[in-house]
């Protein structure tokens, strides 16, 4: 090893979004927490499935399997140009309703969600 670099891996894009929520959490930065919260929830939202309606439809109301894992079903994974396209989805939804609160004459709100769209733009350039 003659002194070569080896780059390094770069960190996918939702570990950046969750490595960032306790940081803004110390630093008090509410918009930050507010639309990493709301960006994280939208990933786990994505990888949720829908149980089939099917299996329960078929058994009588005592066979119903109930409890602690009886609903489980595996959940998708995300790959990371998904990951990016809702993360750049919620950048673009904040971005749009801080064009239309601006006309609705709510400029305060506006800035709220510009200020929620440049922390998504900055972790998504990271």
């Amino acid at each position: 090893m003659s002194g070569e670099i080896t780059p390094e891996p770069t960190v996918p894009l939702r570990e950046r979004l969750r490595a960032a929520l306790p940081i803004a959490m110390k630093a008090r930065d509410r918009v930050a927490v507010t639309v990493l919260r709301s960006t994280l929830a939208a990933l786990d939202n994505a990888e949720a499935v829908d149980r089939p309606a099917a299996i329960d439809e078929q058994l009588a109301i005592e066979q119903i399997p109930v409890g602690v894992g009886a609903a489980e079903v595996e959940r998708l994974v995300l790959t990371p140009e998904q990951v990016e396209s809702i993360v750049r989805a919620e950048l673009t939804e904040r971005e749009t309703a801080a064009r239309q609160y601006e006309v609705a004459g709510r400029p305060e709100r506006a800035e709220q969600l510009r200020s929620e769209a440049a922390v998504l733009s900055a972790h998504l350039a990271g």
